[in-house]
């Protein structure tokens, strides 16, 4: 029996597969000749993996096509001080033998004696890859020899080498180690480098080594230069790192070209802004639109994700099993991004109506922008602990960290400034260099609350070297969003961080009128900000005292409705009413005003 994915192969194939099944190795030599040849014959003829498994009798128990992961083998627990007892062959029909981060996860996971791949190109053996078990600081780790020839593959007596393996875990305390650790590449400036391992970090990916190479032209296969991918391929294998991630957006063949060249799992910077957004959405729509941006982003990759999806049985008007899976996942895709649509519709729809409210009752808007870790979610908190309304008091603050992306749900809370009364300050997500376009589109539904501002609070962490950059960058989303033109404080944040230097540098090169410099951990000029705030909103309310008659109740219900009342009585003559107004609203009960408080 053939396993793995053996639609659209011709029964010659299959059969010839099948006659595996009666061909030995010797016990200790890693794979015979005979099933070699036989697999690499029709690997060149189906283009695709031809996966076997072989016992420690030398007998074969599974033939597969497809990649390493096709054989079916059970998990064995680390504890129980044994290998599996399988020994795992397959062909690379690529030209590259370099192990897979699938083969390598495969080797860990079902702890083979051994995996194999084979490198084939034209329908010739270009050279071997042996990956096997080892113990390292007493974490499971494996061994990988490359470019080996077929005379040095089987000179290798693979039962001496798993007895070892298998006696080094019987005499330590042997850990699985599943977590990722990193190699981070760029070519575009170190300090987007910089960037990418703090996103990495966010992601609680740890980086071992980080390689920069400046180019001026993108490699359309490799991204970087292809000497430099042999340099991280052998760098990685030093440092035991699992996943490469590249600081710019690559393609699905780039993926695919570096992860065989590499032998480790490759993502780009986009995938890995994407996995932060959805570890950290919280609320029902930020899950959405996560969600959205993701599949808008695999879809324009489904094109070239593996050997498994060649285009086989080709001819004129006909369609090979990898363009029916293609076309199954790219319809499985658009029908689910169609759905999240609907229900962010929704969602938007509940957020226009509570809009429309507190455009009804006159209530200025401020929000609070910036890059990412520059502070708002600190300052926002700040500013509630000092001005917040009465009944906003007990509510949860805004998680804040000194992490990138710590808040992904927008929030609005009510406080209260001394002059102009009520307005709202709204906590956004924070942008980031490079930030990926689909994901500004899907939260452009959440970021709708800046572009409906009276003012902004663009928030910027004073103390970092690249402020004027993040300055750069947060305009360009904000100028996406349609929202650049918007009356605008500039605030300086984290000053007890920063030099006088980088403040001289900020005060001079950033083109804004109104900058306040502000520490929100520390509680520096917050008064002077909430003033600034006040200032510059276009709202101007106005104190009053009314005196209503009784049979004009309805007059009373309006002013409860639009505006901020502060003491309510009844007297001999009517309701007696001390309220916060707007101009349109005094204008309205102007008749019953009868003394304007200065």
């Amino acid at each position: 029996m053939i396993n793995g994915n053996t639609e659209g192969i011709k029964k010659t194939f299959l059969d010839e597969l099948d006659k595996i099944y009666k061909m030995k190795s010797l016990k200790d030599e890693v794979c015979s000749r005979e099933i070699i040849d036989t697999m690499v014959r029709v690997s060149t003829a189906v283009e695709r993996e031809v996966s076997v498994a072989i016992d420690r009798r030398g007998t074969v128990t599974s033939v597969a096509i497809g990649d390493s992961t096709s054989v079916e083998l059970p998990l064995l627990d680390i504890r129980e001080s044994k290998l599996s007892g399988t020994r795992v062959i397959h062909t690379h029909p690529n030209g590259y033998s370099n192990l897979s981060a699938l083969d390598l996860s495969a080797l860990l996971k079902l702890k083979l004696d051994c995996i194999v791949a084979v490198g084939i190109f034209e329908g010739n053996i270009i050279d071997f890859s042996l990956g096997t078990l080892t113990v390292f600081n007493d974490v499971l780790a494996y061994e990988e020899k490359k470019n080996l020839s077929f005379e040095e593959l089987v000179s290798i007596h693979i039962l001496d080498k798993v007895r070892y393996v298998e006696s080094l875990i019987k005499e330590n305390e042997v850990i699985e180690d599943d977590t990722e650790k990193a190699i981070i590449v760029g070519s575009d400036t170190r300090e987007s480098l910089e960037e990418l391992r703090e996103l990495a970090e966010a992601c609680d990916i740890p980086v071992l080594e980080s390689v920069f190479q400046g180019r001026s032209k993108i490699d359309p296969a490799f991204y970087i230069g292809r000497g430099k991918v042999l340099e991280i391929a052998s760098l990685r294998q030093t440092e035991r790192a699992n996943v490469v991630i590249f600081d710019d957006e690559l393609s699905g063949s780039q993926v695919r070209n570096l992860e065989n060249a590499i032998g480790a799992k490759v993502i780009d910077r986009t995938t890995l802004i994407l996995e932060i957004f959805a570890r950290r959405a919280k609320s029902k729509e930020a899950k959405i639109q996560v969600e959205l941006a993701q599949l808008k982003y695999r879809k324009s990759r489904l094109q070239g994700l593996g050997t498994v999806l060649s285009r086989t049985g080709g001819g004129i008007g006909t369609r090979g099993p990898g363009e029916k899976k293609l076309e199954t996942d790219r319809r499985h895709i658009n029908e689910t991004i169609y759905d999240l649509n609907n229900e962010l519709k929704k969602i938007k729809k509940t957020r226009e109506v509570q809009r429309e409210k507190r455009n009804k009752e006159s209530i200025p808007k401020v929000s609070l922008v910036g890059y990412t870790n520059a502070g708002k979610s600190t300052l926002r908190n700040a500013l509630c602990d000092i001005a917040a309304v009465q009944e906003g008091k007990g509510k949860e603050k805004v998680f804040e960290a000194n992490m990138l992306f710590a808040t992904l749900d927008i929030t609005t809370r009510a406080i209260t400034l001394k002059n102009k009364g009520l307005i709202t300050l709204t906590d956004t997500v924070g942008f980031v260099r490079k930030l990926p376009h689909d994901l500004v589109e899907a939260f452009k539904s959440t970021l709708e609350e800046v572009v409906f501002s009276d003012l902004l609070c663009h928030v910027v962490d004073a103390s970092s070297s690249y402020a004027l950059e993040q300055i750069k960058a947060v305009e360009e989303v904000l100028s996406e969003l349609g929202a650049i033109g918007k009356e605008t404080i500039l605030v300086l944040n984290k000053v007890d961080m920063a030099s006088e230097e980088q403040l001289d540098e900020l005060r001079e090169k950033s083109l804004y009128k109104d900058i306040i410099e502000v520490s929100a951990k520390e509680g520096t000029n917050l008064e002077e900000l909430l003033y600034l705030i006040e200032e510059k909103l276009p709202y101007s309310l106005i104190k009053a005292e009314f005196m209503i008659p009784y049979h004009k109740g309805d007059v009373v219900s309006f002013l409860h409705r639009n505006g901020r009342v502060f003491e309510e009585d009844y007297k001999d003559e009517g309701t007696y009413m001390m309220v916060e107004v707007d101009e349109e609203v005094y204008n309205k009960t102007e008749e019953y005003v009868t003394k304007v408080i200065e």
